[in-house]
């Protein structure tokens, strides 16, 4: 998983991170969500709801799950780094609700993780989808402009616990 070379940028790698730039086709996911269609993504997509940290508006997103630790915490990754809109939103307000499947939705605190804690859900995600990784790892080196190692990753990581109660 090591990698200290630079970033290679490959033809996949260049197009894969255009399409997560096209905002039209990111945002797709969520109108499937609101038709309560979003038992076609299964349980490793969620759609995120959180609060614009300036308008105070509702904002969404739809983000894989790189972790389920436990049946009430999910764990999602941002590929733009912290400059992600929806990244920042939630170190701004950490309260949001999440909608995974046919669950949701339901209320969640955010919390970014610590670089260890990052690290380890990181090195379990490419243990349990090691091609998944392979594809996408370069995608996001070029979104990120920088290496991702499982050492000490340039990923941040935000793990959404849900609330006892249903919301």
């Amino acid at each position: 998983m090591s990698d200290t070379s630079p970033i290679r940028s490959t033809a996949i790698g260049r197009v894969g991170a255009r399409i997560l730039g096209n905002r039209a086709l990111m945002r797709a996911p969520i109108w499937l969500y609101r038709a309560r269609l979003g038992f076609l993504f299964g349980s490793r997509i969620l759609m995120l709801e959180h609060i614009g940290r300036r308008s105070g508006a509702k904002r969404y997103v739809v983000l894989e799950v790189v972790g389920h630790p436990r049946p009430d915490t999910y764990v999602v990754v941002s590929g733009f780094g912290v400059r992600a809109q929806w990244f920042r939103n939630l170190m701004a307000h950490p309260r949001a609700r999440v909608s995974v499947s046919r669950h949701g939705p339901r209320t969640a605190t955010a919390r970014r993780l610590p670089t260890a804690e990052a690290d380890a859900v990181l090195a379990d995600y490419v243990r349990r989808h090691p091609r998944a990784w392979k594809r996408f790892k370069n995608i996001l080196e070029n979104t990120l402009g920088t290496t991702i190692d499982a050492h000490n990753t340039a990923l941040p990581m935000v793990e959404l616990s849900l609330d006892a109660r249903r919301s």
